[in-house]
């Protein structure tokens, strides 16, 4: 029932905050950078804040949550509020940059640290070394999920796939938590949409994902690279977006639409067209992480998927 109840919630806080940034004329203005043509509301990211933080606090309360788990997602309220004054009044990035480091510092400091890196054939036990990695992960994933939050759909049904493949693999209800009060809002901003989550949204969703890496991981430390493969579609696109600008001298702060996603679309490809084949990849991803008994084999073949994907990509015509 409190799925439901939460499912609820989201999607009517969603339609009152639409209604409420088109009144107060709080919308997302398109330029160069935008894959929209008109104005939307945005802040739509406060529904799926405000239904999540119920629900974790409802799972603490009912003893269903590890209370180290529960206080490191809580202080993903800090980001969702800077980052809701952000998406209003535009805060300086060294603003921006110092409350990440501080959920960031504070997530790791609930945790206990991150325990360990194994790659493969060896393990990094060094916690100076695992922590410094793990802290300048989770700031990493807070950005680039704002970074592909930029077409319908988007961002939303990454985040209800990683919840959907994450209860199955790992059981936890904390999952249908976050897949219900992103699913409310999807309906609204998928498609077309009608509202936008803002960084309010895409920061928080960035840091739950950097937050449950690093959780899982400590119980078995293959579990990193599970999480690693189910989100390749996002941090391997921003990463090499990111390496593939830095390669070619351009400004690294500078906005573009350089995004796989930015790509097919300015290639002719729907909002609608390039979120269902983010899906089926998606989709593929988990198979392997499902299917394959190697984590190495699993997170190669993932590498081998994603590359093959952004070749196709870059076959595409009509990119700015």
């Amino acid at each position: 029932m409190i799925y439901l109840l939460l499912l609820i919630l989201s999607f009517t806080l969603t339609y009152f905050i639409k209604n409420y940034a088109i009144k107060k004329s709080l919308v997302d203005i398109p330029n160069d950078r935008s894959s929209h043509s008109v104005p939307i509301p945005h802040g739509g990211g406060v529904a799926i804040s405000i239904s999540w933080f119920i629900g974790l606090n409802y799972l603490y309360f009912m003893g269903d949550i590890p209370s180290a788990l529960y206080m490191a997602l809580m202080v993903g309220i800090v980001i969702a509020i800077v980052s809701y004054i952000d998406d209003l009044v535009e805060l300086s990035p060294k603003l921006r940059l110092l409350t990440q480091s501080f959920v960031a510092f504070m997530g790791l400091y609930f945790l206990d640290g991150f325990n360990e890196l194994d790659i493969f054939f060896f393990t990094v036990h060094n916690q100076v070394f695992t922590n410094i990695f793990a802290f300048f992960m989770i700031i990493w994933f807070i950005n680039l999920y704002n970074f592909l939050d930029g077409i319908d759909g988007y961002a939303g049904s990454e985040a209800l796939f990683l919840a959907l493949a994450a209860f199955l693999l790992f059981g936890d209800n904390i999952f249908l938590v976050l897949g219900v009060s992103v699913l409310g809002f999807l309906l609204w901003n998928w498609h077309k949409a009608k509202i936008f989550m803002g960084d309010v949204g895409s920061t928080l969703l960035g840091y739950n994902i950097a937050i449950f890496t690093i959780y899982y991981s400590n119980q078995e430390s293959s579990n990193f690279w599970i999480w690693i493969i189910l989100f390749g579609i996002f941090w391997f696109d921003a990463t090499l977006t990111l390496f593939r600008r830095y390669k070619n001298a351009e400004k690294l702060s500078q906005a573009h639409k350089k995004h796989a996603y930015q790509r097919l679309h300015q290639s002719g490809w729907s909002h609608s067209d390039v979120v269902i084949a983010s899906i089926k990849l998606n989709i593929l991803l988990f198979l392997i992480v499902y299917f394959f008994s190697s984590i190495l084999i699993a997170f190669l073949t993932s590498l081998i998927v994603l590359y093959v994907s952004i070749i196709y990509i870059d076959k595409q015509k009509g990119f700015n």
